[in-house]
């Protein structure tokens, strides 16, 4: 059998309906495994686990060897990348990420994407050793940080409600913004086709803060950068695979299928299934959108929302996901009944 058409959730990523849908789980490797908080207690930080290969594999397995799940993602994060092109990034315990805000353009030139991959490279030693560890029906994902995502997050120098940092960065200094986006797109297009190189099936772009941002801004900030990180990227691995999540897009999730090309977008858990049915799954294969509150609560509310997740894509591909990232508090027989729930 050949090895990548038996991997269902690639091949779903790249149109194939199934009857019973493959699945993954956003953030599947974290915080609500007793095994994973055993190995994070044995490391220095959360940059040490991400850059420590024998750990960062370890722990992408992990919710494979509990639950049949079709996907292993890489463990990592989105901010290797701000932590690569040489600014400040830390994990604060209880505060999340903290970066040295970037001011002007003089902080943006300070930036260096020359030893980008030099810096990653314990990453993509990750990749390859999952690559060579996981079954052949496993689907491996890759992933990135969307460039507009990262730079909210290396202006504001912190998690954000609403991105003002950012966005008022964009504003009132256009040209330095647009050398930073410049910046991230090539560093994360160089990055997304080593992991193509070293293993990945398929890689997803987190555009986590789509958000906020008026139509004019989305187009500018969200859809153009991701335009040209994809290009770049299919120019090296053509027809590459791409899964693109721009969590709270709205009514510009076909826009952004559209411009972008990816061939499977996720949908968060606000957007109805009757638009998504309507509007999105014509254009690209859905990936979602269980709420991952409902999956704390478990019973018989999270088992009507999955059949209804179920019911309204049937007929067309889809990927079962959270619509969001799960939450460390999930208990873990709550996953094991969703899982039953999806697989029948």
């Amino acid at each position: 059998m050949d090895r990548l058409t038996d991997r269902k959730l690639l091949q779903c990523v790249l149109g194939q309906k199934f009857d019973v849908p493959p699945m993954w789980i956003m953030r599947q490797a974290g915080r609500y495994l007793p095994e994973y908080r055993e190995v994070r207690a044995s490391t220095k930080g959360f940059l040490d686990l991400c850059y420590t290969p024998e750990k960062a594999i370890e722990v992408t397995l992990q919710p494979l060897r509990r639950f049949d799940l079709d996907a292993a993602i890489l463990f990592s994060d989105i901010l290797v990348i701000p932590d690569a092109l040489g600014q400040s990034v830390r994990f604060q315990p209880g505060e999340g990420p903290l970066l040295e805000p970037l001011e002007g353009m003089d902080d943006v030139k300070a930036l260096s994407v020359d030893k980008v991959l030099d810096h990653l490279n314990p990453v993509l030693e990750t990749v390859s050793g999952l690559r060579s560890t996981i079954d052949d029906d496993k689907t491996l994902i890759g992933f990135c940080g969307a460039p507009w995502t990262v730079a909210t997050y290396m202006i504001g120098g912190k998690g954000s409600p609403d991105q003002a940092a950012a966005r008022l960065f964009a504003l009132q200094q256009p040209e330095a913004f647009t050398a930073l986006m410049d910046v991230l797109v090539e560093a994360s297009a160089q990055y997304l086709i080593a992991q193509f190189k070293a293993g990945a099936d398929v890689v997803q772009i987190f555009e986590s803060w789509a958000l906020n941002l008026d139509e004019v801004a989305f187009d500018s900030y969200v859809i153009a950068p991701t335009v040209k990180l994809i290009n770049r990227v299919r120019a090296e691995i053509p027809n590459a695979p791409i899964i693109g999540f721009p969590r709270g897009a709205a009514a510009n999730v076909p826009k952004y299928i559209k411009a972008t090309g990816v061939n499977t977008v996720g949908v968060d858990y606000a957007t109805p299934l009757h638009y998504a049915k309507d509007h999105i799954a014509p254009l690209a294969t859905v990936q979602g959108n269980l709420d991952p509150l409902r999956l704390v609560a478990g019973g018989d509310q999270m088992n009507r929302a999955v059949d209804a997740i179920l019911e309204a894509f049937s007929d067309t591909p889809h990927i079962f996901n959270l619509g969001h990232g799960i939450v460390p508090q999930t208990p873990i027989a709550h996953v094991e009944q969703l899982v039953r729930r999806v697989k029948g």
